[in-house]
């Protein structure tokens, strides 16, 4: 569903009965929702006729209709399937909206017409019908539940391919959103709360839904994209509802900066008190920007880490207590007990508190605390293997992380097989297992590549099947001196990862690999890191050593040279 009242209504309406909820992005693919609705056992879907992405209409009926006819198909049918109705006009009432009267225009509402309106009977509704047939002193009680009882299943990318469903529970999740809210926003009475998140992410479920609600928080919500009409949209919601504290994606703050202060400054922006950055590490530039420009330098700016798995933030400053740096998450959350250790899993954090030395290395939390996931849902050993096996009594977050001399905590990135792309946690192994579905791929390769604007985008190394590789005759596929793809070529893989995952998926890079084969590690998988070298200058970091050496022995003359200090220190390609 978009960003509509309706889906806050469902998501609440699914815990006052019990029912566990399962809320999926709408940017993901027919497949890809299909297989969550699948995997979490799924009876009813709640979906939309359509939204508007700025000028692009998205039909999110189809989308959810295909994916229903896949769990047809693979033995999981589900039983019944909500729709409301957004962007379509009833045909016997073309002025109403879910049965209240309303002016199209004045409401900016552009109704559509090209989305296919058909219903499968005993299994399809319209959620208008279904709130028409219900009497007004319909009672609904609550359904009390034992506060470790489920309270969602939220999706998210898994190293492995196969997205990892989170539990969160009633009780700890709750408290744990409610108290984040309450002392990273500085939460008051009067206050006018905005994040511009999707409620198909943990952001949206802990700061849009409940963190807010559960401290009675006065919400903004927000449906469409921050650049349309113009770049101005967001400051102009802000001025025009005063609202007191703003929270959105670094993503997001580099596409504004890039419109231009100008586009901020037309604006009002007074009762602004607190900014916040969440979804992917904020660079220092756009830091700097976020809080001179928008917030005129005399707002708060909160740099949160968080991930779905721990149900709020678990490194934050408070806001006029905590010492900020640009770019720094600063320090952990009250009960947090975050440590940084070694490849080797030795406690470097005692280096950076107690003699201030600089040191890091992987990001690990020595105590539990009430938000975090309780397992991954149908998998418990997983759940085990993914995030404690590593260092056995240490929640691993899977991010790396330095600690300055201050004792502040500064995040590094992900340290394994994860891309974080405009905040969107995606698997490299789920986009490679894409690509390799087009029959003329015989290998292929995910890793990160620096983005002005996303942060990181995905750069994607391919090898062609041997019938289809480089040859001097015509109509081949890659040139082989300057390794680019024909453009059809390159537009099918685009395609069918965006079948296959989603739009917010698709490889912004691709390119035939430099020595005709994916160099592989013992254990079959590909060696990302080395190419994440090749195509950016980067310090090494503590785990990059096998890398340096499998990249020196995969080496193939491509009129390029390597300096490598084997120290770990510098990579440079002139």
């Amino acid at each position: 569903m978009p960003m509509v009242s309706e889906v806050v209504v469902a998501i609440l309406a699914c815990a006052r009965i019990g029912a566990v909820h399962s809320v999926v992005f709408g940017g993901f693919s027919a497949s890809a929702l299909a297989s969550r609705i699948t995997d979490a056992k799924c009876r009813v879907l709640i979906t939309c006729d359509g939204t508007w992405r700025g000028t692009k209409l998205i039909d999110l009926k189809a989308n959810a209709f295909a994916a229903l006819q896949m769990c047809e198909e693979t033995g999981h049918p589900v039983r019944h399937c909500i729709i409301l109705r957004h962007v379509t006009m009833m045909p016997t009432r073309p002025d109403e909206v879910n049965g209240a009267r309303v002016d199209h225009g004045s409401l900016g509402v552009r109704p559509a017409q090209s989305i296919d309106l058909k219903l499968k009977s005993g299994r399809d509704v319209w959620w208008s019908d279904l709130m028409d047939s219900l009497s007004d002193d319909i009672d609904c009680p609550i359904e009390w539940v034992n506060s470790e009882d489920p309270l969602f299943i939220l999706y998210t990318s898994g190293s492995t391919g196969k997205p990892k469903g989170v539990v969160h529970t009633v009780g700890g999740y709750m408290v744990y959103a409610a108290t984040t809210f309450f002392y990273t926003f500085d939460y008051h009475p009067e206050d006018v709360y905005w994040c511009t998140a999707d409620t198909g992410w943990i952001t949206g479920h802990t700061y849009v839904v409940y963190g807010p609600m559960l401290n009675g928080a006065t919400s903004v919500i927000f449906e469409g994209i921050p650049t349309w009409p113009d770049s101005g949209r967001c400051w102009a919601i802000v001025d025009r509802y005063k609202v007191t504290k703003f929270y959105t994606a670094p993503t997001a703050i580099r596409t504004l900066m890039a419109a231009g202060d100008e586009c901020v400054l037309k604006h009002s922006r007074k009762s602004l008190r607190i900014l916040g950055s969440v979804g992917e590490p904020i660079n220092p530039t756009a830091w700097e920007w976020y809080h001179n420009v928008v917030g005129g330098g005399r707002c708060a700016v909160v740099d949160t880490f968080w991930q779905t798995e721990t149900g709020g933030h678990v490194i934050t400053p408070l806001p006029g207590a905590t010492p900020t740096k640009p770019g720094c998450a600063t320090q952990p959350f009250f009960g947090i007990d975050a440590r940084i250790f070694s490849d080797k899993g030795e406690d470097l954090t005692p280096e950076a508190k107690h003699r201030g030395v600089e040191v890091e290395g992987y990001l690990v939390f020595a105590k539990p605390w009430p938000g975090m996931m309780r397992t991954v849902f149908g998998d418990h050993k997983r759940f085990e293997e993914v995030y404690f096996s590593r260092f056995p009594g240490y929640y691993m977050a899977g991010d790396g992380a330095r600690m300055d001399e201050d004792g502040d905590i500064w995040i590094t990135g992900r340290i394994d097989d994860m891309l974080n792309v405009s905040g969107h946690l995606i698997s490299t192994a789920e986009v490679e297992s894409a690509l390799l579905l087009h029959p003329r791929l015989a290998e292929a390769a995910v890793v990160s590549r620096a983005h002005s604007v996303k942060g990181e985008c995905l750069h994607c190394f391919i090898v062609l099947r041997q019938s289809d590789s480089v040859s001097n005759g015509g109509g081949c596929s890659v040139h082989s001196e300057s390794h680019v793809l024909d453009p059809t070529l390159r537009k099918e893989l685009c395609q069918i990862v965006r079948k296959n995952i989603g739009p917010f998926a698709t490889p912004d890079h691709i390119q035939s690999d430099l020595s005709k084969t994916v160099t592989k590690q013992p254990g079959g998988r590909a060696c990302k890191r080395s190419r994440r070298i090749w195509l950016k200058s980067v310090p090494l970091t503590f785990q990059d050593r096998v890398m340096v050496i499998l990249l020196m022995l995969s080496w193939r003359p491509c009129k390029k040279w390597l300096l490598i200090d084997i120290s770990g220190i510098l990579v440079e390609f002139p």
